[in-house]
């Protein structure tokens, strides 16, 4: 007989994690044994439970997705989690995987590829949707944000002007200059408005 696969939904929105559940109970050899609502409940469950399949969503209350990933894979390092997300941009799909996720799904997916991501990654494999490989590959040839330059970024994105972004972080304005000159050449852009088109777009900032 095949072994059963056992699945812990995690979404913030009661009525998606049903319906989640309502496509998984559709298969014999898959069971949803637990849920939960926030990062921190995830976490909490993926140690009672051990669970083979962790279905994450990267949007969620209290400890985000991306956090509950990387302190499960941290403390349980075969721990295999697929990212459930709304999120499409090449810097999402990028920060998930590095989070420790071996697969990424956009929530509008196909019942289909919901199983078999499911069934792949049980098995030990990766799972990427065609687009997904696709907007990972061109992030890979992308020159990495310093962790100042991502700050300020987003202060761009909040259209906070170089003098302002200072202020904010209490550096010298030439400073902001040089960080904000940098992260337009690491972008390919050529202005602030393009940045910050940019880093919505790709999902290096959320405006949520």
């Amino acid at each position: 007989m095949t072994a059963e696969i056992r699945i812990l939904c995690v979404d913030d929105h009661p009525l998606l994690r049903t319906g989640l559940m309502a496509t998984i109970q559709t298969q014999p050899d898959m069971r949803v044994i637990d849920e939960a609502g926030d990062g921190k409940e995830a976490v909490e469950l993926f140690r009672r439970h051990r669970p083979d399949i962790t279905l994450m969503d990267l949007r969620l209350p209290v400890m985000n997705g991306l956090e509950a990933t990387q302190a499960i894979c941290k403390e349980f390092p075969d721990a295999r989690i697929i990212a459930l997300t709304t999120y499409e941009g090449d810097e999402d799909v990028y920060r998930a995987l590095r989070a420790g996720a071996r697969a990424y799904l956009l929530k509008d997916l196909l019942r289909k590829e919901l199983i078999d991501a499911i069934r792949t990654v049980h098995s030990g494999k990766r799972f990427l949707s065609p687009a997904a490989a696709s907007r990972l590959a061109g992030r890979m040839t992308e020159a990495e944000l310093t962790a100042r330059e991502q700050e300020i970024l987003e202060h761009i994105v909040k259209g906070l002007s170089n003098k302002e972004i200072a202020s904010a972080l209490a550096i010298a304005e030439g400073t902001v200059r040089i960080h904000v000159s940098n992260l337009l050449s690491k972008l390919g852009v050529h202005d602030r408005t393009q940045a910050a088109v940019a880093a919505i777009q790709r999902g290096i900032v959320h405006l949520d």
